[in-house]
């Protein structure tokens, strides 16, 4: 097998997000799932911006975010996402790049606008999210770079992608090549309700397509229908795979070749906002995991990257996470 030139290439809904502060009578007022990913047409989505108070927009998407927050901590990474020819598209290309991502899928010509999320975070820091996909259900398998995947240690994919019909032709192309190639697949399962959503096809992606499978207490239980997290830990384990199951701020539980290691949460002073945690602990953990770090060391590099994320509002992160690791002398 060749050297790989990228560490991970991450495929996924490209997203920019407009986030807002709203309290619980907001989202009821307006019939928001709290701390749900809720799919929205167009109309629904001006109405709920109309309704929104002052945000900021800044570039995400759940794999998206990933890529910002592995690259911002050394890691070699690219991204494969459809954004229109718009303003927003070239908003989300300049943001990646300058991120130092690869990014050079083609942009979608005279069909939907670039996609957006709309989230509404709780004086909780719970992040509820409605999003609006646009361009991005036309992400297909002809936008799956063959080679760029096949030169990757890790394809990393997220589960939101099996809501646009077409992406899950693109997700499983990219698993089929990147097997071939004797490289690894890595899944979020992205969020309870779209476990809930596509809970057949997800069970035959975990158990016959997935390598590395990141989860939190909540999708992992969804995955095999229990509130009993040692019966879905169990279910895990028995699949013999790597698998990184976050629980907020009891830490996580990292399967890794049959053993399980639990690594605590990393001190957060103030939790501001929830979005990102869970895609800036996959950044992390796969740094580690593409360097050949220890389960637990993996782990606390998860743990560092989600705690800076939900000391401030967005997604991407606000300080350098190399300087940052190396200040609490991880590595």
């Amino acid at each position: 097998m060749a050297p790989a030139t990228f560490d991970v290439t991450g495929i996924g809904n490209a997203i920019v997000d407009v986030i807002a502060h709203a309290d619980d009578a907001f989202l009821a007022d307006n019939a928001i799932e709290k701390g749900a990913m809720t799919l929205i047409d167009t109309a629904r989505a001006e109405e709920l911006y109309g309704r929104m108070g002052p945000g900021i927009e800044v570039s995400g998407g759940s794999a998206g975010n990933t890529m910002a927050g592995f690259a911002a901590l050394g890691g070699t990474g690219a991204y494969i996402g459809k954004v229109a020819d718009d303003q927003l598209g070239a908003v989300f290309r300049h943001d990646i790049r300058a991120a130092g991502v690869r990014f050079d899928t083609a942009p979608l010509t005279g069909g939907a606008p670039t996609a957006r999320c709309l989230i509404l975070v709780t004086p909780d820091a719970q992040r509820s999210m409605n999003t609006y996909l646009g361009a991005c259900v036309e992400l297909g398998p002809e936008d799956i770079d063959e080679d760029l995947i096949a030169a990757s240690q890790v394809t990393y994919m997220e589960g939101y992608l099996w809501d646009p019909p077409r992406a899950k032709e693109a997700f499983r192309k990219a698993a089929a090549i990147a097997h071939g190639a004797g490289r690894a697949v890595s899944l979020s399962l992205s969020d309870s309700f779209c476990v809930h959503r596509h809970h057949a096809e997800f069970r035959d992606l975990v158990d016959n397509h997935v390598d590395i499978l990141f989860a939190n207490e909540h999708e992992i239980g969804a995955l095999y229908g229990t509130d009993d997290f040692a019966a879905a830990l169990a279910a895990v384990k028995a699949l013999g795979k790597t698998a990184a199951l976050t629980r907020s701020e009891k830490g996580a539980v990292i399967v890794w070749k049959g053993e399980v290691v639990e690594v605590p949460a990393e001190p957060v002073a103030k939790v501001v906002d929830t979005t990102g945690a869970g895609d800036l602990y996959a950044a992390g953990f796969l740094f580690g995991a593409t360097r050949g770090l220890a389960p637990a060391v993996c782990g606390r590099l998860g743990a560092i990257a989600a705690a800076e994320i939900i000391s401030h509002v967005g997604a991407r992160p606000e300080v350098p996470l190399a300087d940052l690791i190396r200040s609490k002398g991880v590595l």
